[in-house]
């Protein structure tokens, strides 16, 4: 059966990416080969929004102190290019990739399935 999730990031700096996993995020990681680094993630949730076209997926980082955790990634040189803002469903803000993308970050409000 379902022994976990592969989540793929695609961007067009993939080694200043894998550098702020492993340096800022500090991910585990194994080289895959050729330096090709696969990084071990927290426990994951999965939600299906309703959308009017298919291929959209976002990945968020959740913690439990959106504050905290921003204040520590900043001191880390992590980029945080907006406010936290009050969702229905939790504390969001989003996190710069070296790369130019952006990985959502929040602090939950509703139940978790992993409780």
């Amino acid at each position: 059966m379902i022994t976990g999730a592969h989540a793929v990031l695609f961007t067009t700096d993939a080694d200043a990416d894998r550098g702020f996993f492993r340096d800022v995020l500090e991910f585990p990681s194994v080289d895959a080969g050729g330096g090709w680094l696969i990084f071990g993630l927290p426990p994951t949730e999965l939600a299906a929004h309703p959308a009017d076209e298919n291929g959209r997926h976002e990945l968020y980082l959740m913690c439990d102190d959106i504050n905290a955790t921003v204040a520590e990634l900043s001191a880390r040189g992590a980029d945080i290019p907006g406010p936290v803002r009050d969702e229905a469903f939790g504390l969001v803000t989003a996190i710069r990739l070296p790369g130019g993308g952006e990985l959502g970050l929040y602090q939950p409000q509703h139940p978790s399935p992993f409780a």
